[in-house]
């Protein structure tokens, strides 16, 4: 057994509150295709995922699946024979979901690397999956995600058995990017946008996983109020990085050369934006977002630096995932914020 599939054995820790909730509820409507759709981080393929099972379950309760037959286990250990999950490849490696035997074989013999992309070849497979029959007389599910890593032939394969889905195959899409999807996509399926989980909950939440109070009330915000990105934030140290966190904007200040040690760049870059953000709106009279008030700089900045630090941000992103050189990267970054947070009007 692989190491992620003997992790997946342990017991399936229970869905956070909004998640069940949203579960529950998509679980009581009839339908054989949901579109799960909102913000990234809000839990698409947690609440995709939550659906399958249920769907597949065989002790399924209106709250969901019942975590404990053999439909849930398969699932847990990712070999379930009627769930077709369609990631890009290199999501399905980080997830530990197993590729096709085909494309891992190119894959390990160097032909190719993993896709980005949802393969037309996966689709086809899927297609040709919810043509056959169910192997534990439950129906079959095919999941996919995000939805908007579909290119146009890969969505074009799946629309007509999208509309005619045969026997008692169900479907759910889950997308952070609604508007990339072909509107034929959008228009077979039911569409649910995704709830923001309401603060004491997510506090409550991340408190269950060990993350104490004061680190968590820090780091919610400084992931927009996404509780698995915040836990993501708090690995290792939580304290540790709630004070990295609330010493980002004195350390730039000061232009730290070690300010974003550690950080891959696109993660750098997006923590800049959030920063950038938080002062651009304190300088048009609207409270900050990511940043507690008091680890801003006090003194008002000029807005015309601002303004030129979002576009070289903006600039940044773009090659963020493939930078010529790292390194001359992450300085550039140190020395744009210095500038921006030390100007004034």
């Amino acid at each position: 057994m692989s190491t992620a599939a003997a992790a997946a054995t342990a017991a399936t820790p229970a869905a956070p509150p909004w998640i069940a909730a949203q579960a529950a509820a998509l679980l009581a409507q009839r339908g054989h295709a949901w579109l799960l759709q909102g913000p990234s981080g809000l839990g698409q393929f947690d609440l995709a995922l939550a659906l399958a099972r249920a769907w597949l379950c065989d002790a399924p309760t209106p709250q969901g699946a019942c975590g404990q037959c053999p439909s849930c286990h398969g699932i847990d250990v990712h070999t379930h024979a009627d769930l077709a999950v369609l990631m890009p490849e290199v999501q399905m490696q980080a997830l530990g979901w197993p590729l096709p035997e085909k494309a891992q074989a190119e894959i390990d013999e160097k032909k190719r690397k993993p896709s980005r992309d949802i393969r037309v070849e996966a689709m086809r497979e899927a297609i040709e999956f919810a043509q056959r029959t169910s192997a534990r007389g439950r129906g079959k599910a095919v999941l996919v995600y995000p939805a908007e890593r579909m290119n146009a032939v890969t969505a074009n394969a799946l629309l007509k058995t999208l509309e005619e889905p045969p026997g008692d195959v169900r479907f759910v899409l889950a997308t952070e990017a609604a508007h990339l999807l072909l509107p034929t996509i959008r228009s077979r399926c039911l569409i649910h946008t995704m709830h923001w989980p309401p603060a004491q909950d997510a506090l409550a939440w991340l408190a269950a996983q060990g993350v104490a109070t004061p680190a968590a009330a820090a780091l919610l915000p400084a992931a927009g109020g996404r509780p698995a990105a915040a836990l993501a934030l708090a690995a290792g140290d939580a304290a540790a990085a709630a004070r990295a966190w609330a010493g980002l904007p004195r350390a730039l200040a000061q232009g730290d050369a070690h300010a974003l040690d550690g950080l891959p760049l696109p993660e750098a870059v997006a923590r800049l934006q959030k920063l950038c953000a938080d002062l651009l709106a304190l300088q048009l009279g609207a409270a900050p977002r990511f940043f507690a008030a008091q680890d801003l700089p006090a003194r008002p900045l000029a807005l015309p630096a601002l303004t030129r630090w979002w576009g070289q941000l903006t600039q940044a992103a773009r090659t963020a995932e493939h930078p010529l050189n790292a390194g001359l990267a992450a300085e550039f970054l140190v020395s744009s914020a210095r500038q921006a947070l030390n100007s004034t009007r």
